[in-house]
């Protein structure tokens, strides 16, 4: 049911979460965070039927189509939040109920930004190695206290005077690519945006040291993280991941040539 909460309690926990074209997975998600005890999802323009989905779980829904990044599109989406505590995911993470049970017990206790594992799914199977897990992220932190930056990409929290980060044990569970061409356009997407951030910030580069970074990606994720352990899959990730970083840097490249 729509989540009509208008006074929340003083240790509430508000879920935002941001949207672009998600209807095969977002119900999963927001399924996973029902026990909230409000949700907020800020639509970036979708043109399936996301905004249905989401009109099932909440009707604090608002669109905000002009993107100018991940990082504002989290600042919107937490400006309309109205509990103590703000839990961000995405709509391809699912909040585990070992997870859920560590965070409701936490929020009567003082101000703290909580880190929480991230579990990947990847072709597959749950990836355990290769520096993918635990890599935990604080997505947990007192509204008042912290907000995202204005990164487009790889959006960073930042804190109001000194925030102790404590550790959660459940995970948070990542559905990261359904095949190979949504990591493909996804990682495309990425060093788009990682390329036109450092642009704007006047860094070159060359493609040796795209190759250089590219092969030393692969040999920590594989070798020295024992991405190996992974199977058929680790490896697949380490090439995919050695070639995202390749093009990262060939993007910047490539526009320096202009």
């Amino acid at each position: 049911m729509p989540n009509t909460v208008h006074d929340l309690s003083e240790n509430s926990i508000s879920v935002i979460v941001i949207v672009f074209n998600e209807e095969k997975g977002l119900a999963e998600c927001l399924e996973s965070v029902s026990w909230a005890d409000e949700i907020i999802v800020v639509d970036s323009g979708s043109t399936d039927k996301t905004l249905d989905v989401a009109k099932k779980y909440t009707d604090k829904i608002y669109v905000e189509a002009d993107w100018q990044g991940f990082g504002i599109q989290k600042q919107r989406a937490q400006s309309h939040a109205l509990g103590r505590w703000i839990l961000s995911i995405d709509a391809d993470e699912r909040v585990t109920s070992e997870l859920r049970d560590d965070i409701l017990s936490i929020v009567f206790l003082d101000d703290a930004a909580y880190s929480m594992p991230i579990l990947p799914w990847c072709f597959g199977r749950f990836i355990r190695h290769g520096g993918w897990y635990p890599a935990p992220k604080v997505r947990l932190y007192p509204r008042l206290r912290a907000h995202y930056g204005s990164q487009q990409v790889h959006e960073k929290l930042e804190y109001e005077g000194d925030l102790e980060i404590r550790p959660l044990k459940g995970d948070l569970l990542h559905y990261t690519y359904r095949n190979i061409e949504h990591y493909l356009l996804k990682s495309a997407h990425y060093a788009a945006l990682w390329a036109a951030q450092r642009e704007v910030k006047g860094k070159k580069t060359s493609l040796l040291q795209g190759m250089v970074h590219a092969a030393v990606c692969f040999l920590r994720m594989y070798i020295f993280r024992a991405g190996f352990l992974d199977g058929k899959q680790g490896f697949l990730l380490a090439a995919l991941s050695a070639h995202s970083t390749f093009v990262k840097y060939a993007d910047l490249w490539v526009r320096q040539q202009r």
